[in-house]
């Protein structure tokens, strides 16, 4: 909800309380740490990893007593789970839910920091014949704590898969499954009640994929979006320029259709895979990279969502290392930020985003063409970076310092790293119709991007983005896309 500015008619106190739920109100990124991994970091490990990429919120899928031991007196904030498998026999029975809450949260506390549990997980659409006591398990868990004195600090929810949500756009004629309207409604009213959130799994790459392209692929990834390529919801004229916002908007509107209007949004899982079958050419490292870095900007930039701006949407990020036992396609292997031993899977790209995970290196990377790129695609990126893109190339004039070697590859490489040096080595900005990569190594002598000895920084040439309509090549139409 939004703070009230005045509110005379409410007692002191009432407005105190009010204050305090305000100030809290800022948005977070955490992870979800899954543990279908090869060689397993011991707990230890894990929390070492965490505390060193300043992860402060973090996601189990179970309540595993070694890794809620090891992030004791660390002050991460657990979000701990009742497995699918144990949903059953927690929903049929208060005493089984009490021992439960007893055994995985009351024995930890306030040690570690629990301040939530998920009680199962997309129960309605991966284990529908359970769907029925997922109130009472919730139930159960609940008042289990409020035994334990624990209900005002720890949160009892239950992520849902977005496709519980029917005709998600426009998000304001969105509706959950009304098969489902013997649940959703009792658990909606539940999460009210107790002033808990809606956990919602939002994967805009699944919407991507399913929408056989019919979804841009810049609006999937939060790349910038020309007003005429925004998505218009027709009945609120409210602009989408992201799926992940038109997917939490749509959840709101549904919520809405029921009579909950005060039940904030969470998302608990959201990503982008890093490797993908051969059906899957969009699941790549550049792309895991600009998602996940647009989205945690997004997050941590309070932005909100055009039906809520302002109101945060804390994220856990689809999750912390690659799970290479999972089952199923080579995408299900590979949505992790970090390989085992703790080695980056791609560089993220969070310049003026916080301090939250800490493997930015971006003031040591570079931007070339891709290798094998189509020469006509590389010199029509070239072309558009030297013009609308407003990059200064009259170093790369005959006989200028930045003209040899004479060929498209490298006046690219340098057209495109000065792009992408200007636009503040933002994710999604070294990529020009897919014939640009990011890379670690420094292209050329003429790199518009040299280090300053003094403080290692990346400093911009002052001489530099002079002449924005100077055109390199003479080739001038082609149609690329001011994205970058």
């Amino acid at each position: 909800m939004k703070c009230p500015t005045s509110m005379a008619s409410l007692a002191f106190l009432l407005l105190l309380a009010l204050s305090a739920v305000c100030a809290e109100e800022k948005a977070f990124i955490g992870v979800n740490i899954g543990t279908e991994v090869s060689d397993m970091p011991s707990p230890t490990e894990v929390v070492a990893l965490l505390k060193s990429q300043n992860i402060r919120h973090v996601r189990l899928f179970d309540a595993d007593r070694a890794m809620l031991l090891a992030l004791a007196k660390t002050g991460i904030e657990v979000i701990v789970s009742v497995p699918n498998e144990q949903l059953l026999g927690i929903g049929q029975s208060n005493a089984t839910a009490a021992n439960w809450v007893t055994r995985n949260i009351v024995s930890h506390v306030p040690a570690t920091n629990i301040t939530a549990i998920a009680v199962g997980s997309e129960v309605l659409s991966a284990l529908p014949n359970a769907a029925p006591i997922l109130v009472s398990a919730m139930k159960y868990i609940h008042s289990a704590l409020v035994a334990a004195n624990l209900d005002s600090h720890i949160k009892v929810s239950t992520p849902h898969a977005s496709s519980v949500m029917l005709d998600s756009f426009p998000p304001s004629q969105a509706f959950f499954n009304r098969t489902w309207d013997p649940v959703m409604i009792p658990l909606l009213k539940f999460l009210q009640s107790t002033g808990s959130y809606l956990m919602l799994n939002v994967y805009p790459y699944y919407d991507y994929m399913q929408s056989n392209r019919f979804i841009p692929l810049d609006y999937a990834l939060f790349r910038p979006l020309p007003p005429n390529k925004e998505a218009v919801d027709a009945n609120t004229l409210l602009h989408y320029t992201n799926v992940f916002d038109a997917v939490v908007d749509a959840a709101y509107f549904a919520m809405s259709y029921l009579n909950v209007t005060n039940v904030p949004v969470v998302v608990t899982e959201s990503g982008w895979p890093s490797k993908g079958d051969a059906n899957e050419p969009d699941a790549t490292i550049e792309n895991a990279d600009t998602y996940n870095s647009n989205l945690i900007r997004h997050v941590l930039n309070n932005t909100g969502t055009p039906k809520h701006p302002g109101i945060p949407v804390s994220t856990y990020i689809y999750e912390l290392y690659n799970e290479y036992l999972r089952p199923g396609s080579v995408s299900e292997k590979n949505w992790g930020l970090f390989n085992s031993n703790g080695v980056p899977v791609y560089t993220l790209h969070l310049t003026g985003s916080g301090t939250v995970l800490a493997n930015d290196t971006t003031n040591q990377t570079y931007c070339v063409a891709k290798g094998g790129a189509d020469l006509k695609m590389l010199q029509a990126a070239l072309d558009w970076a030297c013009g609308p893109g407003k990059v200064d190339c009259s170093p790369l004039l005959q006989g200028q310092s930045c003209y040899e070697p004479d060929n498209v590859v490298a006046h690219a490489n340098y057209a495109f790293d000065a792009y992408y040096h200007q636009m503040g080595m933002a994710a999604g900005t070294c990529y020009f119709n897919g014939v640009a990569t990011i890379t670690t190594t420094d292209p050329t002598r003429c790199s518009v991007a040299p280090k300053d000895p003094s403080n290692g920084s990346v400093q911009l040439r002052s001489e530099s983005y002079s002449r924005p309509n100077f055109v390199c090549g003479g080739v001038k139409g082609l149609g690329l896309q001011a994205s970058g």
